[in-house]
């Protein structure tokens, strides 16, 4: 329709309705982009440390191509795939102990980006020392391995989280690289929709009532059907919502789900178990219309597979279910890709129940506009003293009062 924007029809008829759009502010995450600036002053998981052997592995991460190898004296490296001398992808060269060689004329560069060899120049030739292959810095901890993407000078030190430090002898750390949202099926790591939807899903406690625990029948637990009472509040950190059930047997459990900033999560066990939570889950920007996610979950030392702590139990494997199945039991992979690659914001009606979104979004504005006056977005420390983080998210019990 050409001309002013037809009004919305007062009785609802969707004819002439107007065109709705997302909020790039809070949502795009390419380089430049207020969000993306924002992510680029954290540390993201961008792949499991099981995964670099001695094949490079393409990725995409806040809307850049990058290729990660690990050469063979067990250093990993992240760099830009176009050969800077004549643009060849560096996904196809080949690694040995100092780095990676380009196919296309032997350029072979460190995993700084240094390059150690021309061997098509005169061997006198200083040529070498002139070049740089644009690259990121990447440490290796708990099983995956993590890049930091934002400027050299604000480069924070990578945290420790509590839930996965000081481990008993008969425990170990699981990292898993692909999504919970359909139960831990193995056939999905790139989700196709934008990771705010999936982080705003963690603050949004009331869904779980509904779709989990009616809608689509008992996905969880019998007592995570009880409809609960929530607080919402921030933290140092980020935030979080504290719920709480009457069990109906003179016990109250209070649930503590937090989201931590830029893009992580800690939701407890599903199974209502008693103590702090297991887990830790990253939603990394693939780019504005897909994200991965990466968990890292606290198991016993004998445990094989992927864990499921907080995944929806479904009547058969996710990738084996029927579109009528799917439709009968819809999850959060359906309902948030029914969303679209970007939900549309505008559109939005949000009410008192969305209180947890409305608050995300919020502190997210806010941490994107310190960055855009040149401070430091929450969570970032520089002291290696002080990297230590407490996550505070589990299930507590305690007497219901009468």
């Amino acid at each position: 329709m050409k001309g002013p924007r037809a009004k919305h029809s007062a009785d609802g008829n969707a004819y002439g309705r107007p065109t709705h759009t997302h909020n790039p502010v809070i949502t795009e995450t390419g380089r430049g982009t207020p969000c993306g600036e924002l992510m680029r002053r954290y540390w993201h998981p961008v792949e499991m440390s099981e995964r670099l052997r001695e094949r490079p592995r393409k990725l995409r991460v806040l809307n850049e191509d990058l290729v990660l190898f690990r050469d063979l004296s067990g250093r990993p490296g992240l760099v830009t795939p176009r050969c800077a001398h004549r643009g060849a992808d560096l996904y196809f060269g080949k690694v040995d102990e100092n780095g990676i060689r380009c196919p296309y004329h032997g350029w072979h560069f460190d995993v700084r980006g240094r390059c150690l060899d021309q061997p098509c120049e005169p061997a006198h030739s200083k040529h070498k020392y002139g070049v740089r292959q644009p690259w990121y810095p990447v440490k290796e901890r708990y099983g995956l391995v993590w890049a930091y993407m934002g400027p050299p000078d604000r480069q924070p030190v990578l945290p420790r989280w509590d839930l996965f430090e000081d481990l008993a002898p008969d425990e170990k750390i699981v990292p898993d690289g692909v999504t919970f949202s359909v139960g831990g099926d193995e056939t999905e790591e790139i989700i196709p929709w934008n990771w705010l939807q999936d982080w705003e899903n963690t603050m949004d406690p009331h869904h779980v009532y509904i779709l989990h625990a009616g809608f689509s029948g008992l996905q969880f637990t019998p007592n995570m059907a009880i409809r609960q009472e929530v607080i919402w509040e921030y933290t140092p950190l980020g935030m979080r919502y504290r719920s709480f059930r009457d069990l109906g047997d003179g016990r109250t459990v209070e649930r503590i789900t937090p989201v931590l900033f830029p893009n992580t999560r800690s939701v407890p066990n599903i199974a209502l178990t008693e103590g702090r939570a297991e887990s830790m889950g990253w939603l990394v920007p693939v780019d504005d219309t897909h994200h991965r996610t990466f968990h890292l979950t606290r198991m016993p030392g004998d445990f094989e597979g992927i864990p499921l702590v907080t995944a929806p139990i479904l009547p058969k494997p996710w990738s084996q279910m029927t579109e009528e199945e799917l439709w009968t039991t819809p999850g959060d992979w359906e309902v948030q890709k029914s969303q679209g690659p970007i939900t549309l914001h505008s559109e939005e009606r949000l009410a008192s129940s969305d209180k947890g979104v409305i608050m995300l979004r919020r502190l997210l504005k806010k941490q994107i506009r310190i960055v855009q006056e040149g401070g430091n977005p929450i969570g970032v420390t520089f002291e290696s003293g002080s990297a230590w983080r407490e996550v505070g998210s589990g299930n507590f019990f305690r007497k219901s009062v009468a």
